[in-house]
């Protein structure tokens, strides 16, 4: 338990010194163990928000995600548990639950990633989707059957309809 609250207050301070344009780390309330964070969609992915007034001024704005993560007593020997608050149509992402699929919270778990790292996991997945192991099974089969055009105009549409427009 020492090691945990020691390990999360160092990441504490680290995320109050970054300066990283695509994501925001924050405690919830005072508990070292429970977080959320904020995350850019990538570019050029369909997690951008374009919205009319945007595309007649040719300005693409990035949709934010909301996610929350709680860290385990034995943190960081455990990974965290990680959920999407915000909607995301997905693959990796179940819609309802906000549950995300990514082996490094399961079986590739280290205790040398970071939350910082783990968010930056979380775009690289929202940029490349895993369409065989699903959790939304409707944006998992639109990919394997090859209707990219279907998958992004779905998750543009989440993404508009549901992502935050700025960080908190």
């Amino acid at each position: 338990m020492a090691l945990a609250r020691s390990r999360l207050l160092k990441e504490l301070k680290e995320s109050s010194r970054m300066d990283d344009p695509n994501m925001r780390l924050m405690l919830v309330g005072s508990n070292v163990h429970h977080w959320y964070a904020y995350i850019k969609g990538p570019c050029k992915s369909p997690y951008e928000v374009r919205d009319a007034y945007l595309v007649i001024s040719n300005t693409v704005q990035k949709g934010i995600f909301k996610l929350n993560i709680l860290c385990p007593p034995n943190y960081p020997i455990n990974p965290p548990v990680v959920s999407f608050v915000t909607k995301c149509f997905h693959p990796n992402i179940n819609f309802e639950t906000g549950e995300l699929c990514m082996d490094v919270l399961k079986s590739n778990w280290s205790p040398a990633w970071t939350l910082q790292y783990l968010c930056r996991g979380v775009s690289y997945i929202l940029d490349d989707p895993n369409a065989d192991s699903p959790l939304n099974c409707d944006a998992g089969n639109l990919i394997r059957s090859g209707d990219i055009v279907g998958f992004r105009s779905m998750a543009e549409m989440y993404t508009l309809e549901h992502a935050l427009k700025s960080f908190p």
